[in-house]
């Protein structure tokens, strides 16, 4: 398969943390997530929640790892260009999954993503890129801001629930050897950051690295409803190591299934996405 990106859009990604990617979707794969999520809000996980606390007000859903659940996620888990993308910003010799979510926001819901970086949240370690992908076209108001180059930050953050409240996960200090720190007020301190936010038409994404910090940065309320599919995928030789004590749920499902501290991102959970065969 020949080269999706060119030099500079990576050395762009490698600079900033983030990336808009114009256009790399056909809307094939737009729809097929479409239903999929329509069919996933229909037969949840065990994974499942909903992030808005007043059940009477319209919702915040997501669900995670149900890639193999649904035939239209793992076609495009698969098949579509992603894992090819992943490789090449990551200059790989093998792209693995590591995790999807899919996100749902009801027309009118005032619930929102607190600024955070994936890193920290589950015990994977190593060099990882997320994928971001909106269902429908985007104002850059109604999205996602990343904080340009806190993915070079050297930083650990600590997990910041998605719930309403926003609730912090642990206390700040040392754990398993790794010095975790409460996420800055991004919110209150927006002229101390510079932020990437992007108009994005349908089959148009942003991919970066596991290490940025992004959020919602506006306050807004949707007057559609929103769908949002998301994929982290690993670099060779990312490995399960263990983070703190608010990952137990997630570390439950992978012991559950073999994996243990130190094991390489790979094997059932983890499948190798490129190259294929």
């Amino acid at each position: 398969m020949s080269q999706i990106l060119n030099a500079n859009e990576i050395k762009e990604f490698n600079k900033n943390g983030a990336i808009l990617l114009k256009n790399k979707f056909d809307k094939k794969w737009i729809e097929k997530l479409k239903v999929g999520i329509n069919k996933a809000k229909a037969n949840p996980s065990p994974r499942f929640t909903n992030h808005t606390k007043d059940k009477n007000l319209p919702s915040y859903l997501e669900d995670f790892w149900t890639w193999n659940l649904h035939k239209e996620f793992t076609d495009f888990v698969y098949n579509s260009p992603t894992a090819k993308i992943a490789s090449e910003l990551l200059e790989a010799k093998k792209i693995n999954l590591v995790m999807d979510n899919w996100f749902f926001r009801e027309a009118g819901s005032k619930s929102k993503p607190p600024f955070h970086h994936d890193i920290s949240y589950f015990d994977f370690d190593g060099s990882m890129c997320v994928l971001w992908l909106p269902l429908e076209p985007v104002k850059k108001q109604d999205g996602i801001a990343w904080v340009k180059g806190s993915h070079l930050w050297d930083k650990l953050f600590l997990r910041t629930r998605f719930n309403d409240g926003h609730q912090v996960d642990g206390i700040a200090g040392e754990v398993n050897g790794k010095k975790y720190e409460i996420t800055p007020d991004i919110l209150k301190n927006k002229s101390d950051y510079e932020f990437l936010e992007w108009d994005l038409e349908l089959g148009d994404c942003v991919f970066f690295d596991i290490r940025a910090l992004h959020g919602a940065l506006h306050e807004t309320t949707p007057s559609t409803d929103v769908n949002r599919f998301t994929l982290r995928m690993a670099k060779e030789n990312s490995k399960i190591i263990y983070r703190g004590d608010w990952a137990r749920e997630e570390r439950a499902i992978m012991e559950a299934n073999g994996y243990k501290n130190g094991d390489n991102l790979s094997g059932n959970m983890f499948p190798k996405l490129w190259p294929l065969g």
